[in-house]
């Protein structure tokens, strides 16, 4: 958003984008990951998911990249990367924080003012303004 594309969250289920952006005429797909897991100097961000909400049943669902255009990784310490999916060249996992994804690392969004005296109200209503 602070860099001018329209963001949206899909209603109900959506396997394969977590978010929708819009730049201009063109729409793009994004999926997030988050990794808490920091080991021997890297992020580990799990891509594939492991038999959903239920037991797991032995199912696998690895990150199909025709079926995303970004990959948008934020990690403990709030670094960030935005892949393009052609170049992410694993579908279960990678590490983050080397050399291999550096060029797409980007800057943590900036944290929303929140003053005091509004805490609680609506957006609208405390007045928030785009970074």
């Amino acid at each position: 958003m602070q860099h001018g594309y329209g963001v949206w969250i899909p209603f109900g289920h959506s396997p394969d984008c977590d978010l929708l952006a819009q730049q201009e005429n063109r729409l793009f797909r994004i999926q997030v990951k988050t990794s808490t897991l920091f080991r021997k100097g890297r992020w580990s961000v799990a891509l594939c998911t492991r038999g959903g909400n239920q037991s797991w049943n032995v199912i696998v669902k690895r990150l199909e990249p025709a079926r995303y255009d970004y990959l948008f990784v934020v990690v403990a310490d709030w670094s960030c990367w935005f892949i393009p999916s052609r170049e992410v060249e694993a579908r279960s996992g990678i590490n983050l924080g080397g050399p291999k994804y550096s060029k797409f690392q980007v800057n943590p969004p900036k944290p929303l003012a929140v003053d005091e005296g509004t805490a609680g109200t609506s957006m609208g209503e405390a007045g928030f303004e785009p970074a």
